[in-house]
């Protein structure tokens, strides 16, 4: 049997989910050098502002920060550079055409490593606007009132 080991997650964009309705997910490799592999083993990298983009059939990532390697040399690659991502064709057409869309966006989701190599989960969203985040914030805010109702409940049942 094999040794299969859970995702393990390097960084995630907590503000994606607030600010997009995420319609698709995709699996992307990610084009890195061997300091910046290291410098994400160390967890020192940072989603926020980052977005993907596809240009000659090909697809990268913007400002996603990945610290410089602290035992690196002075050949370090530049902090927030353009990342070519690996996808396949097809889902890079399928892609291009959903992007197209008015108010679709390709946004970076999470980073993590699977079997020793460096993926990136990319979201085909939709922004959300400010009517929307109060809603959804409303409604998470009535569901963790219904299970702290009903662990309150079981709690007087015994």
């Amino acid at each position: 049997m094999g040794n299969k080991k859970a995702d393990n997650v390097l960084a995630q964009n907590r503000k994606a989910s607030h600010d997009y309705f995420i319609e698709e997910t995709y699996e992307a490799g990610i084009v890195l050098t061997g300091t910046e592999i290291k410098s994400l083993r160390n967890g020192r990298a940072n989603l926020t502002d980052s977005f993907a983009t596809i240009r000659n059939g090909e697809a990268f990532v913007h400002n996603l920060h990945i610290s410089p390697f602290e035992q690196g040399n002075i050949h370090n690659p530049d902090p927030t550079r353009a990342r070519k991502l690996l996808l396949h064709k097809k889902e890079i057409a399928k892609l291009v055409g959903s992007s197209k869309q008015e108010g679709y966006t390709l946004v970076p989701l999470k980073i993590y490593l699977k079997n020793g190599f460096a993926k990136l989960l990319i979201g085909l969203g939709k922004g959300k606007k400010q009517y929307d985040k109060r809603e959804t914030a409303a409604k998470r805010d009535a569901q963790r009132d219904i299970q702290r109702a009903l662990r309150e409940k079981q709690k007087v049942a015994r």
